[in-house]
């Protein structure tokens, strides 16, 4: 499982939680300082939070590459003759086709 779907369960499961926690008991103004403060205001809080501490956990890409990345279905080379050049490097998942020159 990719980063992004398991970003994407723990955000419902936050989610759930949050709502089932507030439904289960009343919420008051005095609960939190005097200040009104909604369970969405409360949950986008959390995400933000979590968001943050997962960026810094994701490795960045090489900004020293030379090689721009390209889409699925973007042009990755060029052929010169009997020699091919590359344009960009495909994303992970996908590779270059050496008969289109795309990325597939």
């Amino acid at each position: 499982m990719d980063s992004s779907a398991m970003l994407l369960v723990l955000c419902v499961t936050v989610l759930s939680s949050v709502c089932s926690a507030e439904s289960s008991r009343d919420i008051s103004s005095e609960d939190f300082g005097g200040k009104s403060y909604t369970g969405t205001e409360k949950l986008v809080d959390a995400v933000e939070d979590l968001l943050e501490k997962l960026d810094a956990r994701l490795p960045q890409e090489d900004k020293r590459s030379s090689i721009p990345r390209c889409n699925v279905g973007d042009r990755c080379a060029l052929r010169l003759g009997s020699r091919i050049g590359t344009l960009c490097d495909c994303r992970r998942g996908s590779n270059c086709n050496s008969f289109l020159l795309k990325c597939i």
